[in-house]
């Protein structure tokens, strides 16, 4: 009943903190979208990060690090490739065109046509995939933990986790509706501190039960290397190919992440809080991948569902009071994700579709309560969604899942990344032709997955995307921007903060390869 209480306090407050400064009648467009372009750099870093980690890093993260080791921890740490050129490249761009989302930038580079597509494919992902995995997650997650405190809801389990589903979608709308991007960078901060503390009370637990640090190597060594071989199915070292590109997509032009750094101070702010964003990405990987694989040392393939994992370390080895704490973390994880994607679908919808195509005369109020309507219909899309993996996962429960969303995920994100690339990489971009090649990337790589069933899904997306982008290269006539020249660090200290994070990157991948 304690951990129970602690939880609900936690709503309350999160309630209370995010509705404190709810946006007016006379507010402008510029401050519920984009927080009056007031971010400073610590807000920046703390509520990216916190946007960034889901409920699927805990569970379904490190039920893949249960299954397959620090092979798992690439697509956490491997984020600062990703990061490090939204900050030094993307980032002088889209602040120098003052834009509100990412499709304004497109459109400057690759005219309003491949501006639409781009920005109806995003809101698309958003409403269906995004939102529905993380409340997923986030239900799946609290009833495993709390099955006898929720058992008044129902005593089926799916009905219950549906019903949990249901709830905490609607509580987050209901302070982003009312609050904008303000509200969810205040709870983000919350949020963040929250679920940093439940995951370092996890990750310290893990290696307590599991003797030590050096446990780690003595008793799961085959578990402690980040390059596994060309032939594993699920997380072959060929699949850093793909994930580099995957990670432009993410952390270069996704809104639901560039957000934060849209609404900065400055370059410099942007920049710094991204790139802080990105060491604790490295904190983030230690506390999510290495108690799935203290859990193997300790369990030695004792749990059938990996995805378990972290709900069986929290259930058996945490005491009374701080279970509570945990649940909270992954909840913050769950509602920072949530929040900022339906933030980011209301602005993605105000901005590109209704002030350009539906009424482009409208003032500021009328832009927010279109954002607003955004964020009702997302919501019921993301409870359908969010009920339709609830049905897929337990059609087979003994998969890693997060492997299961990526894979679906990245059938859009491909096309994504050749629409973005394209706009900065090429000198005179022919529309047509990087048009053509963003539509191919979705029937190039259904052909791929028929012809290559076994092929792993990162190569494959590799594969899509070079593919595409040479298609829209060949099509441009060959002439690319100088790569050296995109690098825009705003100053010294965004330059060495910059050349560290890529020279650590390069030494983790030497010492646990």
């Amino acid at each position: 009943m304690i951990d129970f209480l602690i939880v609900l306090l936690y709503f309350v407050v999160i309630m209370y903190v995010a509705l404190r400064g709810e946006i007016r009648s006379e507010s402008t467009a510029d401050e519920y979208f984009l927080s009056s372009r007031n971010l400073p750099w610590y807000s920046i870093a703390l509520s990216t990060v916190a946007t960034n980690i889901q409920g699927y890093q805990f569970l379904g993260m490190m039920g893949s690090a249960y299954l397959y080791g620090l092979a798992q921890a690439n697509l956490e740490i491997n984020s600062v490739q990703g990061i490090l050129l939204g900050a030094l490249v993307f980032v002088p761009l889209f602040l120098r065109e003052k834009i509100t989302t990412i499709t304004q930038f497109i459109a400057k580079k690759l005219g309003n046509r491949i501006a639409l597509f781009y920005s109806l494919t995003n809101m698309v992902l958003f409403a269906t995939v995004t939102l529905g995995a993380a409340l997923f997650w986030g239900a799946y997650a609290a009833d495993i933990v709390f099955e006898e405190q929720f058992l008044f809801l129902h005593s089926n389990r799916i009905i219950r986790i549906g019903l949990l589903i249901i709830f905490l979608g609607v509580f987050s709308a209901i302070y982003t509706y009312f609050g904008g991007l303000s509200a969810v960078v205040r709870t983000d901060i919350i949020q963040f501190s929250v679920l940093l503390v439940g995951g370092i009370f996890v990750c310290f637990t893990a290696i307590s039960y599991l003797g030590g640090w050096d446990k780690l190597y003595t008793i799961t060594p085959n578990k402690m290397h980040l390059h596994l071989p060309a032939n594993h199915l699920t997380l072959p070292w060929t699949h850093l190919f793909g994930l580099f590109f995957l990670n432009i997509n993410y952390w270069c032009a996704n809104q639901t992440i560039m957000q934060r750094a849209l609404a900065a101070k400055s370059v410099s702010h942007a920049q710094t809080g991204l790139m802080v964003g990105g060491l604790i990405k490295y904190l983030m990987a230690v506390i999510i991948i290495v108690p799935g694989i203290a859990l193997y040392g300790i369990l030695r393939d004792g749990l059938v569902e990996p995805d378990l994992a972290f709900p069986y370390l929290v259930k058996t080895y945490l005491p009374v009071g701080v279970k509570g704490v945990i649940l909270c973390g992954l909840f913050a994880s769950l509602m920072s994700t949530v929040d900022s994607t339906f933030n980011s679908i209301a602005t993605l919808w105000s901005t590109d579709i209704y002030a350009m195509y539906i009424k482009p005369e409208a003032n500021d109020q009328e832009k927010i309560s279109a954002g607003r309507k955004a964020i009702l219909f997302s919501l019921a899309t993301a409870l359908l969604m969010g009920l339709i993996l609830l049905y897929l996962k337990f059609d087979n429960p003994n998969s890693a899942f997060t492997h299961t969303l990526n894979n679906l995920r990245y059938y859009i994100n491909c096309g994504i990344v050749v629409l973005i690339c394209s706009a900065v990489l090429f000198i005179r971009p022919n529309l047509k032709s990087v048009l053509a090649a963003f539509l191919l990337t979705l029937p190039t790589n259904i052909g791929l997955e028929v012809l290559f069933p076994n092929m792993n899904y990162f190569v494959r997306a590799f594969l899509v995307i070079l593919s595409g982008l040479t298609f829209a290269f060949v099509g441009s006539n060959g002439a690319l921007n100088s790569l050296f020249s995109l690098f825009q660090p705003a100053n010294s200290m965004t330059k060495r903060l910059g050349w560290f994070l890529a020279i650590s990157l390069f030494i983790l991948h030497i010492i646990f390869h």
